[in-house]
């Protein structure tokens, strides 16, 4: 390491205090390259796992990248190439270590020791390459960037700077190098708008337009291709192009997008975003020393903070939990599913269909009421298959195929010979109970039938049928394609055979399932219902609605209470309320003001002007009669949270789910709550609110915080 025995002694012993570090192993082997008069040193990144466990870096692999680097240049080469195991070049920093810092000064040297060790790639009077053969994301990516040239393979699956998504910043150079390389605007793209749009990855030939990498090769013999073109580099055969990066306009310009960004999507709730900002205006001064130093700085902040500890248990709900149920059972008892039927032919009933035969790829049957209705919920369909088609993510043969797998049907004998059946009608009890009546009367005693219901009652629905032990709840979120939560209910008489074949359905499609108990609203709409209730009432007794809408963006939402109420549908929410008040008076009002609202077909508080100011429809204005007594909008905070907490603690009292962060994953992926509040819970423990309402924390302190 270029500069401390002292930090490299930091570094280990960072690493003795996580023997649960995989480490990646940095190995050198010298390599004659056609062409070159001298010899190649080749470091390859491996953490002696399959491409399902990507390389990170921790302590450990940051020493033994730094100890392939001292072999590599005393091997006196003629080039340098760093590069990755198959698939996988490196994903940056080992996440799981993080939970073993327990003070500043062991967060400073995770970012010193990155930096000391990347940087020698940078200063090298040698020629140093990144051969990026697959997945470079984060430290990883930063790597490629400390390298003087980079090539990419055409199948590298995800290339990124995720640190803000996670709560972080890109600390081992990314903030300085980046906009330095491609300039400022294409670096507030990587670094900001794409780690805040859900975490969205670049492609190679994206990745190399915007000037990341300098060449994009064929994967076939990526690696010799590699060795080939960089021996034209050392001979000066190709000089790759460098951007004149403009440090006046174009850099402000570039700052004022980023904050537009972070303001949109965080509204400032998120520290890592706005930390990212100040360490890209600092990169126009290209000063590394100063730039790496407030990078160290950033990310021992940023280590240390309960959003970013947050922003790792979501990233762990998400990436671990998701993908183990709690509660599923055996899935050997999951009975194979050779055809589908959806009853309805409507818009979430046709959006069903299309997940269904895109991903089990077997015959599925919608049926409805009328001709016409069966019609245009089959063409929907096609016509998404055409789209797909159009965009080149399905071959002609593959859409001809899924096409003809969709069919329509008046009769419900169609489901004669289907193993799962779904139903997606109007959200009345005594309409599904019949439809359930008139399926069973046609399908074998082992087909399961599932109910997409958003509030009803599961055990109901099955009450009158001969078999309501196959009957589940298998609720979606809309957009169907989009929200991955499915909620997989289970009634009072729900065997584990149906159960199970749902959760296996459910994994099929892609979608992370969570068991929840037959309750109604289950977990997103109780809580979401609750939490918009209590801004309703707020806005019922004198509150203005500018002010009640804004009072949660301290949370960094992703959309205010009233845009939710928008997107969800006034009908749809005002049916809830009446469901969950009917259930729990005490706790869910049904205000009359949005009966008035639903009843006159308002479907929106807000509309905008031709400048794109918001205000509020005259209409709505007119017919809505507040009280007297507003409330300032932290009392509407307050109120909500303090809902939500005390909703949360009755749901985990009468097992809803197992346990809180079953409530988080819920939210994280049925409600697209961020990552930095952890989902909810962690938000409501740091902020004091689940003390102050029930007595007690939802999580242990160290658990999606910092520790005491």
């Amino acid at each position: 390491m270029s500069n401390t025995a002292e930090l490299r002694a930091a570094a280990k012993a960072l690493h003795d205090s996580n023997p649960g570090e995989v480490v990646t192993r940095a190995t050198t082997r010298f390599v004659e390259v056609p062409g070159l008069d001298g010899r190649v040193a080749l470091v390859t990144l491996d953490n002696g796992h399959d491409h399902t466990k990507p390389s990170t870096f921790g302590p450990g692999g940051l020493l033994s990248l730094d100890a392939a680097l001292d072999e590599a240049f005393a091997g006196n080469p003629v080039a340098i190439a760093v590069t990755g195991k198959p698939f996988v070049f490196a994903v940056g920093a080992d996440l799981t270590g993080v939970a073993q810092i327990n003070d500043r000064e062991q967060a400073l040297t995770i970012g010193r020791t990155g930096h000391a060790v990347f940087r020698r790639l940078r200063d090298s009077e040698i020629p140093t390459f990144a051969f990026v053969n697959g997945a470079a994301m984060g430290g990883g990516l930063e790597i490629a960037l400390h390298c003087h040239y980079r090539t990419v393979a055409a199948n590298a699956a995800a290339i990124a700077l995720p640190e803000c998504f996670l709560g972080l910043v890109p600390g081992w150079g990314g903030t300085q190098l980046l906009p330095n390389l491609i300039g400022p605007d294409a670096a507030v793209t990587v670094i900001l708008e794409n780690a805040l749009n859900q975490n969205r990855m670049l492609k190679p030939a994206q990745a190399a337009k915007l000037g990341v990498f300098d060449e994009v090769l064929d994967s076939a013999d990526y690696l010799e291709q590699s060795l080939l073109w960089a021996a034209r580099v050392v001979k000066g055969e190709i000089t790759p192009a460098r951007p004149e990066i403009d440090r006046g306009a174009a850099w402000d310009a570039a700052l004022a997008r980023g904050r537009a960004i972070v303001e949109g999507r965080t509204h400032g709730a998120a520290p890592g975003p706005l930390r990212a900002l100040e360490l890209l205006e600092l990169a126009r001064e290209n000063d590394l020393d100063r730039g790496f130093a407030a990078e160290d700085e950033a990310l021992a902040d940023l280590l240390m903070s309960d959003e970013l500890r947050a922003g790792l248990y979501s990233f762990n709900l998400v990436q671990k939990r998701a993908k183990r149920p709690v509660g599923a059972p055996d899935k050997g008892l999951a009975r194979p599913v050779t055809k589908v039927g959806v009853v309805g032919a409507g818009l979430m009933a046709s959006q069903l269909a299309l997940l269904f035969v895109r991903r089990l790829r077997v015959p599925v049957v919608l049926t409805d009421i009328d001709q016409a209705r069966v019609d245009k919920g089959v063409g929907y369909v096609h016509a998404e298959i055409d789209k797909l088609l159009g965009k080149g993510r399905v071959s002609p043969d593959e859409a001809n195929r899924l096409k003809a797998l969709v069919s329509g049907s008046l009769d419900k004998a169609a489901f004669a010979d289907a193993d799962f059946v779904i139903e997606a009608v109007f959200e009345e009890m005594s309409v599904k109970q019949q439809v359930f009546a008139e399926v069973e009367e046609h399908v074998s005693a082992e087909c399961v039938l599932a109910t997409n219901t958003s509030s009803l009652s599961v055990t109901e629905m099955a009450s009158k049928l001969r078999h309501p032990e196959r009957v589940v709840g298998f609720h979606f979120f809309n957009p169907v394609a989009v929200l991955p939560l499915l909620e997989i209910v289970r009634g009072e008489q729900t065997d584990d055979a149906a159960l199970a074949t749902a959760f296996a359905v459910g994994k099929q499609l892609k979608k992370s399932c969570v068991l929840v108990k037959d309750a109604p609203a289950f977990v997103v709409n109780r809580l979401l219902t609750r939490f918009l209730g209590e801004v309703i009432a707020s806005v019922d007794e004198g509150t203005p609605f500018e002010v009640a809408d804004k009072a949660l963006e301290p949370l960094g939402l992703p959309m205010s209470p009233m845009v939710l109420l928008q997107l969800v549908g006034p009908a749809v929410a005002l049916h809830v309320a009446e469901t969950m008040h009917g259930a729990f008076p005490d706790r869910f009002g049904v205000s009359e003001n949005m009966k008035r609202f639903v009843a006159a077909g308002k479907t929106a508080v807000w509309t905008w002007d031709e400048q794109g100011n918001q205000k509020v429809d005259p209409e709505v204005a007119e017919l809505w009669q507040p009280g007297d007594q507003p409330l300032t909008a932290e009392q509407v905070r307050d109120r909500a949270l303090e809902a939500l907490a005390q909703e949360i603690r009755l749901m985990l009292d009468e097992g809803v789910v197992a346990e809180a962060q079953d409530i988080d994953l819920c939210m994280i992926l049925g409600a697209g709550w961020p990552f930095w509040l952890g989902g909810i819970t962690p938000y409501l423990d740091r902020a004091g609110v689940s003390e102050k309402v029930n007595g007690k924390r939802f999580l242990p302190r160290g658990v999606a915080s910092v520790p005491a």
